[in-house]
């Protein structure tokens, strides 16, 4: 690929810092520190992580979609939040930048980088952020612990998908309802049918198909390297994403990380549904939190598929996956037509691995032979 146009960050740097958000890896930035043209910026992100390479091996890329992710923050324009938050996926392979989804992963890091980037002035022990998530307009509250006016990363937090313990970040989300698609049921229906096999096409935060495991052959307990291994099954994966992007009013979704699919089977693990999820059409290793959000949607909505097989008990839905558990407390009124969501909140956790400044390469890299 030729070279990329020369700005005044390849040079002198670009202040930015990496966090583990959740299950997540992202470069978080000052959108201030970037251009605001979005096509010079997302050229420099690119640049800057090395997509277009399987490895991302010139840049801070994880060569995962999961650590190719960039969070840009700046002064909320909206007086119902503190900090805006838009959220970039970045390939790896093919060098493209989308903002059609959101990630509420990298939305645990969020508020902690607003403290530390000094937008928002640090409560007592714990500090409050609001943070409107421009992808969608929806908006979230993350508390975390600032003990004496500083961010503590530290704890005895453990999320499945991530080794270790932090400082726990709870995430209280509004108006994540129709997030991509306009409406928390995109397509108006409960189930839609799709080569034969039955669906919820759902979106409370992230647009997800959801389809029972069993109906695609599979007992929904298999690890992440056998489903990486099942090319057949992950073809068939694609093509009800693809189908399932068409119904859901997103068009073309060829070139896109949503929908995501994720297939339910009953739980195993004392949880409330065991899930299996793939982005697009590789098998995740743990689950999103805006997917959860939106899978147990259709759990809890009358006719949903998958909701036979899951073990409902109150608010709080333990979200079985490969990793682990996610624990989810999500409450919606069905007797609305459509469905309405009341609440929905997570716990996940963040740590900072490195703050400073990183040096974007000069040119969009080749892919090897």
């Amino acid at each position: 690929m030729s070279a990329s146009a020369q700005g005044p960050g390849d040079e002198a740097g670009v202040p930015c810092a990496l966090l583990r958000g959740g299950t997540s890896k992202a470069a978080y930035f000052l959108a201030r520190d970037l251009p605001r043209d979005p096509r010079e910026r997302d050229d420099l992100l690119l640049r800057i992580m090395g997509s277009g390479h399987p490895l991302q091996i010139d840049g801070i890329g994880g060569a995962h979609s999961l650590a190719s992710k960039v969070a840009v923050v700046s002064p909320s324009k909206d007086d119902t939040a503190d900090v805006d938050y838009l959220f970039l996926q970045l390939g790896v392979e093919r060098a493209t930048v989308t903002d059609l989804q959101n990630c509420g992963n990298v939305l645990a890091g969020v508020g902690p980088f607003a403290v530390e980037r000094g937008l928002v002035p640090a409560g007592g022990e714990t500090t409050a952020v609001r943070i409107r998530m421009v992808n969608s307009g929806s908006v979230v509250t993350a508390t975390f612990a600032t003990p004496a006016g500083v961010v503590r990363y530290r704890g005895d937090t453990h999320i499945a998908g991530a080794p270790g313990t932090a400082s726990p970040i709870t995430l209280r989300f509004s108006d994540t309802a129709g997030s991509a698609t306009g409406g928390l049921l995109p397509t108006g229906r409960a189930v839609d049918v799709i080569d034969g096999t039955e669906v919820t096409c759902v979106d409370n935060g992230m647009p997800v198909v959801v389809a029972r495991a069993a109906d695609l052959g599979i007992t929904g307990y298999e690890s992440h390297e056998d489903l990486a291994a099942d090319a057949s099954l992950r073809e068939r994966v694609e093509r009800l994403r693809l189908a399932a992007g068409r119904l859901m009013g997103l068009g073309d979704v060829a070139g896109m990380t949503v929908p995501k699919t994720t297939l339910v089977a009953p739980p195993r693990n004392g949880g409330t549904i065991c899930t299996r999820t793939f982005i697009p059409s590789h098998p995740h290793t743990a689950i999103g939190v805006l997917g959860a959000l939106s899978a147990a949607s259709a759990l809890l909505l009358p006719g949903g598929v998958g909701a036979e097989l899951a073990e409902l008990s109150g608010s709080v839905i333990d979200v079985e996956h490969p990793t682990g558990h996610l624990l989810i407390d999500l409450e919606l009124d069905t007797a609305r037509s459509p469905p309405a969501v009341l609440s929905a909140g997570v716990i996940r956790t963040a740590r900072k691995l490195f703050d400073g400044t990183v040096y974007p390469s000069a040119s969009h890299p080749t892919p090897p032979e």
